[in-house]
């Protein structure tokens, strides 16, 4: 096992695929995700960018690669868990003309609760994100209740 990555101590894993228009990364997420990274709410586990330009062709870019990774030096990376199956799939369902950047992060804020979930025999059976426009749908609701 990896040294730093506890079977009994990780908490929820998720991957996220965050796209954007062009191919070009110009790294403004850096700060933000950097600082949930060193404020201990999420531990970035691995990442990499993909891209589709406009004739199809995909091309994955990892963070080793000098451009990229100077931008997030500050993550420090410890796991290679993105395969390069992975990211083709996910380069292939992009729009032409578009790339993403794809983190795979544990949730360190829930590690705790998890470890004590498992701890009294417990299991997740359902564990769900509600969408964003449903979440801004519910709370312009309210506020109509209260005009």
């Amino acid at each position: 096992m990896p040294e730093g990555l506890q079977a009994d101590a990780v908490g929820p894993v998720d991957v996220a695929v965050i796209m954007f228009d062009g191919n070009s990364f110009n790294g403004d997420v850096v700060p933000a995700l950097a600082d949930l990274h060193d404020g201990g709410t999420v531990r970035v586990l691995d990442l990499a960018f993909v891209r589709k330009d406009a004739d199809g062709s995909t091309a994955i870019v990892e963070v080793g690669d000098a451009d990229v990774a100077e931008a997030f030096e500050r993550v420090g990376l410890q796991f290679d868990l993105l395969n390069d199956e992975d990211l083709d799939e996910i380069a292939d369902g992009l729009q032409p003309d578009c790339s993403a950047m794809v983190v795979v992060w544990e949730n360190s804020w829930a590690a705790r609760f998890a470890a004590a979930v498992r701890g009294s025999q417990g299991e997740v059976v359902r564990l769900e994100r509600i969408p964003r426009e449903a979440v801004l749908e519910a709370i312009a609701a309210l506020d109509e209740d209260e005009d």
